[in-house]
C-alpha cells in the first residue's frame, strides 16, 4: 500500500474517531441524568473497558499479562490518576456544564504538558507556546464569561480544571508507560486498577444493578426509549474501546501529531451533538473563545515538536484527546 492511501485511511479512521467520542459526550450526560452517579458510571466504564481490553490482550498478546513488581506501582499509578480521576472529574464536569464547555477546559492538557516539559523537565521548545498559552487564556475567559461573574458553575469549573490537569498527567506517564509494554495491555491494566480504586470506594454489591433495566427517554431528534444498560453498554465499547482502538490504527497510519490535530474535532463535535440533542447551545461569543481555544491548544500540539516528537504510538486518551 502506498504512503498516500495509507495516510487517507488513516484521516477517514481518525475522524470516526473523534465522532464517536463527541457522540459519547452527549450519552455519557443522558446516563447520569437519567439513573448513574458519576462514581457509578465511571466504575462501570473502567470495569468494562478492562474486561475488554485485556481480553484482546489474552488473545494476541498472553504474555503482556504479566506484570513485573516493579511495573505494578507504576501501573496502579497510572491507572489512579491518569484513568480514575479524569473519567470522575470529566463527568462531575458534565453533570455541572455543557458537554463542549467541559471537553474545552480538559483540551487544555495538551497546554500543560507543554508547560512542564519547558519549566520542569527544561527542555525548550518552539516560540508558538507562548502564543497558544495566550490564545488559551483568553479563549477560555470569553466561554466562561468572568465579566459576568461566575457564569459557570464553580464545582464544574473545578473539576474541568482538574481533569485537564489529570489528563496531562496521563500524558507524560503514558510515555513513560509505553516503553514498557504495548499501549492496549497499558491502557487495559490501567482501566482495570482504576475500577478495582472504585469498587473499594464503592462496593460492587452496592451498584444499582436493577436500575440499568429501566427505560430512559432519547434527546432531541432521536425517537424512542432505550434501556440504561444500553447507553451504559454505548459508553463502555462504542465510547471508549472502538474509538480507542481507531485512534491506534489512525497513528501508525497517519503519525501521532496529525491524528492529534484531527482529534481535536472533539470538543467542536460534542458541542454540536449536544445542542443538537441537548439544547446546549452557547453564546456566540462562548463559540468564538471556543475557537480561539482550539487555535492555542493546536499552537501547543506542535510546540514540542521541535524536541521530543511523539512516537507512531503515542498515548491514545480515554475522552479522545489525541497524543
Amino acid at each position: 500500500m502506498t504512503r498516500e492511501p495509507r495516510a487517507s485511511t488513516g484521516l477517514v479512521v481518525a475522524v470516526v474517531a473523534a465522532v464517536l467520542f463527541s457522540v459519547n459526550g452527549t450519552v455519557s450526560k443522558v446516563v447520569l441524568q437519567h439513573g448513574l452517579s458519576s462514581l457509578e458510571l465511571v466504575s462501570v466504564r473502567s470495569a468494562g473497558t478492562a474486561l475488554v481490553l485485556l481480553g484482546i490482550t489474552a488473545a494476541t498478546r498472553p504474555r503482556a499479562l504479566r506484570v513485573g513488581w516493579r511495573e505494578l506501582g507504576f501501573l496502579v499509578a497510572y491507572g489512579i490518576t491518569g484513568i480514575a480521576m479524569v473519567q470522575w472529574l470529566y463527568f462531575v464536569a458534565l453533570q455541572r456544564l455543557p458537554v463542549g464547555v467541559a471537553l474545552l477546559f480538559e483540551y487544555t492538557a495538551p497546554l500543560m504538558v507543554a508547560l512542564w516539559v519547558r519549566f520542569v523537565q527544561r527542555q525548550p521548545v518552539r516560540s508558538r507556546l507562548w502564543l497558544g498559552l495566550a490564545c488559551a487564556l483568553g479563549g477560555l475567559a470569553l466561554v466562561a464569561q468572568f465579566w459576568k461573574g461566575m457564569v459557570l458553575d464553580p464545582l464544574g469549573l473545578v473539576s474541568a480544571v482538574g481533569a485537564g490537569a489529570a489528563l496531562a498527567t496521563y500524558y507524560l506517564m503514558g510515555e513513560a508507560g509505553q516503553r514498557q509494554r504495548d499501549p492496549i495491555s497499558l491502557m487495559g491494566f490501567s482501566f482495570g486498577f482504576s475500577a478495582v480504586l472504585w469498587a473499594v470506594v464503592q462496593p460492587w454489591w452496592t451498584f444499582p444493578f436493577g436500575r440499568m433495566r429501566q427505560a430512559v427517554e432519547l434527546p432531541g431528534a432521536v425517537p424512542g426509549a432505550a434501556p440504561l444498560w444500553v447507553l451504559v453498554l454505548w459508553v463502555i465499547l462504542l465510547g471508549t474501546v472502538v474509538p480507542f482502538l481507531l485512534v491506534l490504527y489512525a497513528v501508525t497510519h497517519l503519525g501521532a501529531a496529525r491524528t492529534g490535530l484531527v482529534g481535536m474535532l472533539e470538543p467542536v463535535g460534542a458541542g454540536i451533538v449536544a445542542w443538537v440533542l441537548l439544547g446546549e447551545a452557547l453564546a456566540p461569543v462562548q463559540v468564538l473563545g471556543s475557537v480561539v481555544v482550539l487555535v492555542g491548544i493546536a499552537l501547543a500540539e506542535t510546540a514540542r515538536q521541535q524536541v521530543a516528537p511523539p512516537t507512531e504510538e503515542g498515548a491514545p486518551l480515554p475522552e479522545g484527546v489525541a497524543p
